[in-house]
């Protein structure tokens, strides 16, 4: 069977992607799962991730959110029967491709997935999910009555946030970067309280984000990047500044950021000391390169897809592509032209 790679040992500035023949044993350890795989979610691959890991190799398999179905279980396998349906994430070191037509992955890493939920629909908005459940519940602790602040509320990660959040009873404020994503913002049910638009001027998030919260800023900010300096291009522009942030944070609030390489400097971690404020990095990788919350993290994918199921998650409709359109399509998700892609088999 083929499965798609990435060969990082070539010399050339970009990864290269491959579909490679693949063959998994023919016996399946004790708690292992045999899946048939429907369909698979492609994001991009960090690279700078698995060297820090320590499993940077020649050929890294690609795509690891899957759904599918239970072909073959091992001898200790008691959560799982054949023909379930199931969702997951393949941890970093898999040696499986999820575009594979079958894959082995331990049963702790799986999911029930509900009938009436498609198989592209979920492996499409998994790690968004996951990402977002991680953010407001696991590190900014929300709860009814907070005030949340999200940044591009109109990406797939941003959209979960917002909808997760209006569930729980949050006051939701987030930003819109075209008129198109404002419009999309403001028709949203139930509906957040502000949209504001950084297209226009990204100076007016202070103003009005202060405005809005009687001067008290907010309990818990998402940002979806941050720009650290006065950036040149019309992208970074969009970002808000980490000053802006941190003073739109209220006293005690919680800044969950996806910046990897954010530096603050001692001004910012004065104005940080002085709220009491604390800031978090969100790495949603933590959650299958440690097993020391399995539970929590098998609690928290049951949860995002019993959620979507009741459509109190709606992620925007992903089209999904063909096997033999998934090497073109990683090329694009890796160069960030795409957030993500969903690959039907």
């Amino acid at each position: 069977m083929k499965g798609l790679y990435c060969r990082t040992s070539v010399s050339t500035a970009e990864p290269e992607f491959v579909i490679q023949e693949t063959n998994l044993p023919e016996a399946l350890d004790s708690h292992q799962v045999r899946v048939q795989v429907k369909a698979c979610g492609l994001s991009p691959l960090d690279l700078k991730l698995l060297d820090d890991m320590g499993m940077l190799r020649d050929l890294i398999p690609v795509g690891r959110e899957i759904a599918g179905v239970v072909l073959q279980v091992g001898d200790k396998v008691s959560f799982f029967q054949t023909d379930d349906e199931v969702i997951g994430i393949l941890p970093l070191d898999s040696p499986c491709s999820g575009l594979c037509d079958t894959i082995d992955i331990d049963e702790h890493l799986l999911v029930q997935k509900p009938e009436k939920l498609s198989s592209v629909c979920v492996a499409g908005a998994l790690r968004d999910g996951l990402c977002a459940y991680t953010a407001l519940h696991t590190y900014a602790h929300m709860a009814a009555g907070h005030t949340l602040l999200v940044m591009d509320g109109a990406s797939s990660f941003g959209l979960m946030c917002v909808q997760l959040a209006s569930y729980h009873g949050v006051k939701v404020l987030t930003t819109s970067h075209t008129p198109q994503t404002h419009t999309f913002l403001e028709q949203l049910r139930p509906s957040v309280a502000k949209v504001i638009p950084v297209y226009k001027d990204s100076s007016d998030l202070l103003s009005v984000v202060l405005e809005e919260t009687g001067g008290l800023g907010v309990d818990i900010i998402i940002d979806s990047g941050v720009r650290l300096q006065e950036e040149s291009s019309e992208e970074m522009k969009l970002l808000p500044h980490k000053h802006d942030i941190i003073s739109v944070l209220g006293v005690g609030g919680h800044w969950v950021t996806s910046h990897k390489d954010l530096q603050l400097d001692p001004p910012d971690c004065r104005l940080l000391h002085l709220k009491s404020s604390s800031v978090t990095f969100l790495n949603s990788e933590v959650w299958t390169t440690s097993s020391a919350q399995q539970g929590r993290y098998l609690h928290i994918l049951k949860d995002i897809v019993e959620k979507m199921s009741t459509g109190v998650l709606r992620p925007q409709p992903e089209e999904a592509v063909p096997l033999y359109e998934a090497t073109v399509s990683m090329e694009t998700v890796q160069r960030q032209q795409k957030k993500k892609a969903v690959v039907q088999l």
